[in-house]
């Protein structure tokens, strides 16, 4: 169990592309974030990245109106079945073709996919007893170009399919005998939405070109006639149903009832018509923006839509009044959608790789999140381990909440691209490094940039370390070769250390001395000493060119790692060598589209770049150029497991081979040279091609691991990544891991034990079973008096076990004191049997003050503003029996003795109530 890590959350992105949904209370945001599918609860303010993930990015998913079901499709048609229940994938699907929508039917009973020019209606899973999970009923053809959008009638009896050939396609999900299909025209580009009035057949269609049409049916939903022939079947159905057979469902029942209802039998039939009752427009500027998105509420009337300029309109139809125009960005919105209420609107943005939830009436944000666009190039942990900042690409510094997994603040005085970020020891200063020639200082409590760090000559600095005490910053600098020393409380340059014949790579200071290593292409690592007159203690020569170095938690060994793929070891005080690791063999490389060598021989010029130590220094964490990251053991220098951060094949250099399909006479198909030629640049699409525009250039961005961490609690680790920022843990996993268990322990004999008063035998049994909810149960049963005498009694082996158990429900729970109470009996107790095996039981240390340090953050304020009240309402009271005493004085009348008890007791009260607030306040500090 030690190395037991799974996959627990996904910072860093909150939106690529797809679609977005809400859940069916409307509290949830559903968002595909690359392959995978991110889950954000607005009404906790938290997130969570569901456990599985496709084969290549997902393009869109389809919720079923319970929420229970959810069907996910990626960039070929490959589905998957989850259930959002137990977070599980049910069954994979492929579609054999690139789906561009999919949407459930309202009553749940079916679903319509759309492919290429087809709409396919499937039976949805779960409603009938077979042995696929979708069955294909109809297959619908009609559009000559490709389907864009899906909408069904209320009653779940048509659909409509939009298309890129400018006409909308209402079809019948049944056999109906007066509309089979009907093609809707009136547009001049391809059609973004269509939307169905609630409880009728009239229609709203909206088009690129910013047209909105707007179509009236002459026939009601009820008017809607079966087919004789499946009448017939019907009445056959229901017969046998009457002679006592029981039908599957109930659903078909109704089904039948109402197909027999609405079949009349000797009157002329009908067909649907429809009529273009009027026709607006969006762009009444003049100005060309094209409508990207669009979504309908049915109950509201209410249509908002989205456009390439990231501006979006709400109006209501049918009369097509605007309710408000606003702008959210100058980038193009890719989805929108409305809750159930109709009260909140989910924007995605896949430019910028943000998420908003505005809600229009009162013209506020809900949420807005928004992630590193570009590549994350590092990553630190805060020491009690409730943050995470990282730094990228874009040049911004984001700092994450491990706890909610949503980023709180964001940092953007950078110019260029970040390098690296750490956390001072204090934990509420960040520093970063950036190409611009700065390194900057930003302070957690007022949210600002408080100090700049430059150079005499501009320079580009590719690494950043800060001491132990926080006081000195150092960043080497990749063109000039040279290191940089400065106070972080005056902000002056204090020296500059050259020696490095190459770009310094890495830096890192020792955690219990100030001594700096560095790392340079020069093929050495250099030990400075900070006290010492800044001068080389010692040189470590290295076989190729060093990429980074990591300091041990002791301080007593260096870990290098090197361009020729391995890792060494070092012992910094006599610059002797323990050992070293060939980890060129761990780095499973696939092969680039674009190469023309093979993957074995891409592999030998690849490398690590990023080492972690863990917290207890006996194993090391190693990635890089690969999409795998490694554990070695330090000891016996061997590979302990390896982890595969993505399985994405929309990233390059996945593959190990290049797939035979993609070969031409020319090589292969990503050599071919698919350039404009000697076009004129013109980015309109040629007529007859379906595909877009020929002459755009794509790219695929290659997997790798920037930079990685250890979490100071030791449960969990993260990895800067193509993919975002990944978190792995040990508590993020569904695994049942009893421990010492029998036929007697089961939840039973645990309740029994609790009946009979019996509380370290239930604690003990409850462990023993290793469920979360029971072991909770047990441990708020106990009564408080009784808590001494059973931590007292507790056996040695399960007082590790229930200090970590508290530090989980300290994070969660609403019982501080009780659960303090615990820990603070629990350390009383056993505080010289725990600080004997201090080593092993550092995590859960750790992490009891990382829950202890939240609450008090958020307690101290509170007790503060208590106790500023209690003092105003002391001098209030005094103030008015001052006040009323005067008034009796002036009257004549002698102030009675009881009155003045009363204005004593009032005093005597509040002075109690202040005290007790502070003495509160000195316990939770």
């Amino acid at each position: 169990m030690k190395f037991a890590y799974r996959f627990s959350n996904l910072y860093g992105a909150v939106y690529r592309q797809g679609n977005l949904s809400f859940s069916k209370d409307g509290n949830n945001v559903i968002s595909p974030i690359g392959n995978r599918v991110s889950v954000f609860d607005l009404k906790n303010n938290s997130s969570e990245t569901l456990p599985f993930s496709t084969v290549k990015n997902i393009t869109c998913v389809g919720l079923s109106p319970d929420g229970g079901l959810a069907i996910v499709v990626d960039e070929d048609g490959a589905a998957q079945i989850i259930s959002l229940i137990t977070r599980a994938v049910l069954q994979h699907f492929h579609f054999h073709k690139p789906v561009s929508s999919i949407r459930f039917s309202p009553d749940g009973r079916k679903l319509v996919v759309t492919k290429e020019n087809v709409a396919l209606l499937y039976h949805a899973p779960g409603k009938h007893r077979e042995y696929n999970a979708l069955v294909l009923d109809k297959t619908y053809y009609g559009p000559y170009d490709e389907t864009t959008c899906i909408d069904w009638t209320t009653d779940s009896k048509c659909f409509a399919v939009g298309s890129k050939d400018m006409s909308t396609w209402v079809f019948g999900a049944e056999r109906w005998a007066n509309l089979i299909y009907y093609s809707l025209g009136g547009h001049k580009d391809l059609v973004v939405g269509c939307f169905f009035e609630k409880e009728s057949l009239d229609l709203y269609t909206v088009s690129q070109d910013g047209a909105l049409c707007v179509w009236e049916s002459d026939t009601e939903p009820s008017g809607l006639v079966l087919t004789k022939k499946v009448a017939e079947k019907e009445e056959e159905k229901e017969s046998s149903l009457e002679e006592g057979e029981e039908a599957e469902e109930g659903g078909s029942r109704a089904q039948v009832i109402r197909g027999k209802a609405d079949s009349p039998k000797d009157s002329e039939i009908n067909n649907v018509r429809y009529l273009q009752k009027s026709k607006h427009f969006f762009n009444k500027e003049g100005e060309f923006n094209n409508l990207t998105c669009a979504s309908f509420h049915k109950d509201t009337h209410i249509l908002v839509t989205g456009f390439a300029s990231g501006v979006f309109h709400l109006h209501e139809l049918p009369e097509f009044n605007l309710i408000h125009s606003l702008s959210i960005s100058d980038q193009r919105i890719s989805s929108v959608v409305m809750n159930c209420s109709g009260d909140w609107i989910g924007f995605g943005c896949s430019g910028m790789g943000q998420l908003l939830v505005w809600e229009w009436q009162s013209e506020s944000y809900v949420f807005k999140q928004q992630g590193h666009f570009n590549n994350m190039a590092s990553l630190a942990y805060s020491p009690d381990g409730q943050y995470i900042v990282t730094g990228g690409d874009d040049g911004k510094v984001k700092v994450w909440n491990t706890n909610s997994g949503l980023c709180f603040v964001t940092f953007t005085e950078h110019t260029s691209s970040i390098t690296h970020v750490t956390f001072t020891s204090s934990g509420f200063v960040i520093v970063s490094a950036s190409l611009d020639g700065t390194v900057r200082a930003y302070d957690l409590h007022r949210y600002r940039n408080f100090r700049t760090f430059t150079s005499p000559r501009p320079v580009q600095f590719s690494s950043l370390a800060v001491d132990f005490s926080g006081e000195l910053v150092s960043a080497g600098a990749q063109d000039s070769f040279e290191i940089f020393i400065w106070s972080m409380q005056t902000g002056r340059l204090l020296e500059v250390l050259a020696g490095h014949a190459g770009p310094v790579s890495s830096l890192c200071f020792s955690p219990v001395q100030s001594i700096l290593a560095s790392a340079s292409w020069d093929k050495t690592v250099r030990i400075w000493d900070m006290i010492d007159s800044w001068q080389t203690k010692e040189t470590l020569p290295l076989p190729a060119d060093g990429l980074a170095v990591s300091y041990r938690p002791d301080g007593q060994e260096l870990a290098v790692a090197t361009l020729d793929g391995e890792i060494s070891f070092w012992v910094p005080q006599d610059a002797t060598q323990t050992g070293s690791i060939a980890g060129r063999h761990d780095l499973v490389m696939g092969r680039k589209e674009s190469e023309k060598i093979t993957a074995k021989q891409s592999a030998k010029g690849k490398s690590f770049t990023a080492l972690c130590y863990s917290a207890d220094g006996a194993s090391i964490l190693a990635g890089g150029q690969s999409r795998f990251v490694c554990i070695y053991n330090v000891k016996e220098q061997i590979l302990m497991k390896k982890f595969e951060v993505s399985c994405n094949l929309s990233f390059d250099a996945m593959e190990e081979f290049l797939d035979r399909r993609k070969m031409t006479e020319f090589g292969s198909l990503a050599l071919v040279d698919e350039g404009a030629g000697d076009g004129d640049g013109v980015q309109l699409s040629l007529p007859g091609v379906r595909k877009g525009d020929m002459s755009s250039r794509h790219f695929k961005p290659e997997i790798r691991v920037s930079s990685l961490r250890f979490s100071p609690t030791g449960r969990s680790w993260a990895a800067t990544t193509t993919e975002g920022l990944l978190v792995y843990s040990l508590d993020g996993s569904m695994i049942f891991d009893p421990y010492d268990l029998d036929l007697d322990v089961t939840p039973a004999s645990v309740r029994r034990q609790l009946r009979l008063k019996e509380w370290t035998s239930a604690i003990v049994l409850a462990f023993r079973l290793n469920e979360h909810a029971l072991t909770q149960e047990v441990l708020e049963t106990v009564p408080h008096k009784e808590i001494p005498v059973v931590c007292g009694s507790l056996p040695d082996v399960y007082v590790e076990k229930l200090l970590f158990f508290l530090a989980g429900c300290l994070e969660k729970s609403a019982h501080l004191q009780f659960y303090l109470s615990w820990a603070q009996n629990l350390l009383l107790l056993h505080g010289q049997k725990l600080k004997n095996r201090s080593g092993a039981i550092l995590p859960t240390i750790q992490s009891l003050q990382k829950s202890l340090q939240r609450h008090f953050e958020s307690l101290s304020k509170l007790c503060e503003w208590n106790i500023y009240t209690i003092r105003y309402a002391v001098a209030l009271s005094k103030q008015r029996g001052l006040k009323r005493s005067a008034e009796q004085l002036e009257e004549g009348e002698e102030v009675e003795e009881e009155e003045e008890e009363e204005v004593v007791e009032d005093e005597d009260l509040f002075e109690g109530m202040s005290q007790a607030s502070m003495e509160n306040t000195v316990m939770v500090m």
